[in-house]
This record gives structure tokens, C-alpha cells and sequence, in this order.
């Protein structure tokens, strides 16, 4: 075990060396200033590599292992309800399978530490006007339902391509409507989303169900999820603000004035006279 851990930390420091090497470039030679603080720095930077190497070694001896477990336990003939193996199942067979992607893409997005950030700052830079709170569940929603989708083709065996050029397709219509303040935020978030928590399970879980469905090749088809839940967070933030801008619209519409009346109700009188 700590050989293993020895091997991990060196394969990290060689990982990471070219990042310091820019970064103490640009400080000394280009920048010519010295830090201000280099003793926390270099401690700061200890505990990157001694964090990076503990989440790499749980990649490989957790999170792998579990989502092709997952994956092999809920593609099994007895939960599918076929006899013989999976080959005779159908696509509406593997309903367990889309619930745990439904809910293992919405429970990872919720907790990624990329996406809580992001959030955290829109709402601080917009006045509140976004919530985090608000954002962070369009965002896993659109995850969700990404991860399903992909689940899905992976069972039917469909070609990626159509997919994502149909989601962007309506991606573009939806940027074309959507308010502009919440288009660079939509774009963001779906990136952030393919980051440290989502990424391992969601491929470990492509990666298992292209290995125990027949017919599927684990190169082909077990990739391209981490794709749909980039794509589909952007589609849920979007539509999330603009039904809430019409839903904030008519409220403002529907307000009472001063006089007792709400705006509706004024704007008729006035019609009538």
C-alpha cells in the first residue's frame, strides 16, 4: 500500500512540475517580484500533491470499482426479469439502470466543489437576482437528465453524434432567447460540472454497462456521458431563467398599486374610459 502510494505521489509531482515550473517562471523572470508569503505557498503546495495523490488512489480502489459493480449488479438478467442473458432484454427493461443515472448524475452534481463556486459568485455578482441555490439544482437536473440520455443511447447502441448535434442545435435556439446575463453563466456551468466528484463515477458507470451489455464495445460506447452532462446543464440553466423571468414578469404585472388596483385591473380601466 505504501508502495503504491509512493508510485501515485511521483507520477502527481511529475504531473504537476510543469505548472510550478510556469508559475515560478512568470513570478521571478517575468514578474521579478518576490512572494509574499512563500513559506505557506510551499506548504499550500505539499498539501496539492498529498491531496491529488489521495483522490487519484481513491479513483482506483473506490470509485471505478463501485460504478462498474453498479453497472454489472443492474444490467443482471434477474433484475432485468429476462431468463436467459441481457442480450434478450429490451430497452424499457433497464429501468433501474436510468433511475441510478437519473439520480447518481443529479447527487454528484449537487455535491461538485467547481460547481458550488461558480454559484456562490454568480449570486454574489448578480445581487442576489441569481440564486445559488436556484442555479446549483437547474444545473444538476440538467445533469440528470444528460447522464440518463446518455445511459440510454449506450443501451440502444446509437451513434453519439446525433445526440449532441441535435442538443446544441437546440442550444443555440435557446441562446437566442435567453436572457444575455444568464448565457455565459449556462455556458460555464457546463463545464464546471465534469470536474473532480461527477467525472470518475459518471465514466466508471458508461465504462461497466458498455462491458456487461452484449453487443456494446467499451471504446465506443462507453464513453461520451461525461459529453451529455456538459451539454444538458446548459439547456436546464437557460430554460431555469426564462421561467423565472416570465414568472417574475407576471407577478410585477399582477402587483397592486398604491391605489388598491394591480396593474392589470388599472391598465383596463383606462381601456374602458
Amino acid at each position: 500500500m505504501l508502495s503504491g502510494f509512493l508510485e501515485v505521489f511521483l507520477e502527481t509531482i511529475r504531473d504537476v512540475f510543469p505548472i510550478a515550473t510556469i508559475l515560478v517562471v512568470f513570478q521571478f523572470v517575468i514578474l521579478r517580484r518576490r512572494p509574499p508569503n512563500p513559506r505557506a505557498i510551499a506548504i499550500g503546495f505539499g498539501y496539492v500533491l498529498v491531496g491529488l495523490t489521495l483522490f487519484l488512489l481513491g479513483l482506483q480502489h473506490a470509485l471505478f470499482p463501485v460504478g462498474r459493480l453498479m453497472a454489472e449488479q443492474l444490467t443482471h438478467p434477474e433484475l432485468l426479469g429476462t431468463a436467459e442473458a441481457a442480450l434478450a432484454a429490451d430497452w424499457h427493461d433497464y429501468g433501474w439502470v436510468y433511475a441510478f443515472a437519473f439520480s447518481i448524475g443529479f447527487s454528484t452534481t449537487i455535491a461538485e466543489p467547481a460547481l458550488i463556486a461558480v454559484a456562490i459568485k454568480a449570486s454574489e455578482l448578480s445581487a442576489g437576482s441569481v440564486s445559488a441555490w436556484g442555479l446549483r439544482i437547474a444545473v444538476a437536473i440538467g445533469v440528470a437528465i444528460g447522464i440518463t440520455l446518455g445511459v440510454f443511447r449506450i443501451v440502444i447502441g446509437a451513434p453519439i453524434h446525433w445526440f449532441i448535434v441535435v442538443g446544441y442545435v437546440v442550444v443555440v435556439i435557446q441562446t437566442m432567447f435567453a436572457p444575455r446575463s444568464i448565457v455565459p453563466i449556462a455556458y460555464d456551468s457546463g463545464g464546471v460540472t465534469t470536474s473532480t466528484v461527477t467525472v470518475p463515477i459518471v465514466t466508471a458507470l458508461g465504462l461497466g454497462l458498455a462491458e456487461t451489455i452484449p453487443g456494446r464495445n467499451p471504446l465506443i460506447d462507453g464513453f461520451g456521458l461525461i459529453a451529455f452532462a456538459s451539454l444538458f446543464p446548459i439547456m436546464a440553466v437557460m430554460a431555469y431563467s426564462q421561467i423565472t423571468g416570465r414568472r417574475n414578469g407576471n407577478e410585477e404585472k399582477t402587483q397592486p398599486e398604491p391605489g388598491g388596483k394591480s396593474a392589470i385591473d388599472s391598465n383596463n380601466t383606462g381601456v374602458q374610459k
